[in-house]
């Protein structure tokens, strides 16, 4: 089926040069010379894309991008702009907008912005569909991730699910490693067995030694019964220790005996107990750096290292952050009877622009506290700690000319280097596709860096 397009411009002679040229690209063309009518063609049939100019009559550029992404969210628009209003395209692109392109253009330019919007379109839509068959093969509860940093950890961990080997988390603290310890659990063969976690960081040393082994009775003051420890507990089952860069050296050299041997001996007692356990470990420190110290055994990091899974922070995969906002706004509003139906204008922006030194937990806390304080059915920049809104006020603030001048010139690179590959490095004819002499196409090249 051959991919519609929507031009919409209320100059009818642009209207028409326009579905002259993309009709013979075997595109399926309509027109629509008013913002009103565009958005009246996009509610009766749907489009592959929507190519709109900028300056219109009452609704705009800008308005009919918003109506788009009201009614159709995945549709593409592509904004056209004269030169002097660059500016707005990109608060566009900020908006929603996949691209622009500068008035007057080139037909070649608009052929090659059309095929690129098309192409990122695939490739969303085939992301969007293995995102779905491995959400359905991989489910467990609260655990949400879209980003393609998560998504490769997923699929990696698919091959070590089924498997007995022991895993080692790395990442900061809150990116989500315990919700990535019980996703593992409950798709592996031991989903039926027990789950046990323990932060060895939030233990006193005395006290973890007994949790994780165990005591028999009069061992010490207060043992006044036999106690079963955490790791006979989750026999046959998965242990999950967070922050085991924490824990005592003394106790790493009886945890890795239990590994070596698959027997547990509980404080004060001769006997043993075997045990059959897969363990999931986790820290944020700088795990190398205590090996070098010697406050981490070496043998036991490379029985527990077996898969090595390094979780990126939230500020790297921003992409997954209203996902998530989404996520916990759902939950809340369920835990605090409350009817929000998602994020106001300007409150969404601060989420995304945000450090997120705490990463998911920190999300977690700002929405729950947002879905909390909101009064309408969508949270408000209001409802947001004042640190987000400081951040983004403190931020350094460019001059709009140098802004200006960086997005033409990321702009003019893209079109030259893009016309330069469709004609096979051919300089005369890109020169003449691009409608500059072949001393400027020269003098570009040599500017932007561009191999010949």
């Amino acid at each position: 089926m051959r991919p519609k397009i929507l031009i919409v411009d209320d100059e009818p002679d642009i209207c028409r040069a326009l579905e002259f040229l993309l009709k013979g690209e075997d595109y399926a063309v309509s027109s629509a010379t008013s913002g009103e009518a565009a958005i009246e063609k996009l509610k009766a049939e749907g489009f592959d894309a929507v190519l709109t100019d900028m300056k219109m009559g009452r609704l705009d550029g800008m308005q009919v991008l918003e109506k788009i992404k009201e009614l159709s969210p995945d549709t593409p628009v592509i904004i056209m702009t004269a030169f002097a209003s660059v500016e707005s395209a990109v608060e566009a692109m900020k908006k929603g907008a996949s691209d622009y392109v500068v008035k007057p253009f080139l037909n070649e330019e608009i052929k090659l912005t059309i095929r690129r919007t098309l192409e990122q379109k695939r490739i969303i839509k085939e992301n969007i569909a293995l995102k779905q068959q491995i959400s359905q093969r991989m489910t467990c509860k609260d655990f949400v991730a879209n980003s393609e940093s998560m998504l490769k950890i997923l699929e990696s961990l698919e091959k070590v699910i089924p498997t007995k080997s022991n895993i080692f988390f790395l990442g900061e603290s809150g990116t989500g490693k315990g919700l990535l310890a019980e996703l593992i659990h409950c798709n592996s063969p031991r989903r039926d067995k027990p789950f046990i976690s323990i932060n060895c960081s939030a233990i006193p040393e005395g006290l973890l030694e007994s949790e994780l082994f165990g005591y028999k009775k009069g061992a010490f003051t207060g043992a006044v019964s036999d106690k079963l420890g955490l790791i006979p507990l989750a026999h046959q089952g998965t242990l999950f220790l967070d922050e085991i860069g924490d824990m005592p050296v003394n106790l790493q050299a009886k945890l890795l005996k239990v590994l070596e041997t698959g027997e547990v001996y509980p404080l004060g007692d001769t006997r043993h107990r075997s045990v059959d356990i897969r363990i999931i470990s986790a820290t944020n420190t700088d795990i190398e750096n205590r090996l070098k110290e010697g406050k981490f055994r070496e043998d036991l990091y490379w029985r527990l290292n077996v898969i090595e899974i390094k979780i990126p922070p939230l500020r790297e995969r921003r992409d997954e952050i209203e996902m998530l906002a989404k996520h916990f706004i759902t939950k809340f509003s369920e835990e605090h009877k409350k009817n929000i139906k998602g994020m106001g204008k300007y409150a969404l922006p601060l989420l995304l622009e945000y450090q997120w030194p705490g990463n998911v937990r920190e999300l977690s806390n700002v929405i729950e506290r947002a879905v909390v304080l909101a009064e309408g059915d969508y949270i408000t920049a209001d409802n947001l700690p004042d640190k987000l809104r400081k951040a983004e006020q403190g931020e350094e603030k460019s001059d709009k000319s140098s802004k200006l001048k960086l997005h033409l010139s990321d702009y003019e690179r893209k079109l030259i280097l893009e016309t330069y590959g469709l004609h096979n490095k051919d300089k005369e004819e890109t020169a003449k596709a691009l409608g500059i002499d072949l001393a400027t196409l020269y003098r570009k090249i040599k500017k932007y860096g561009i191999e010949e």
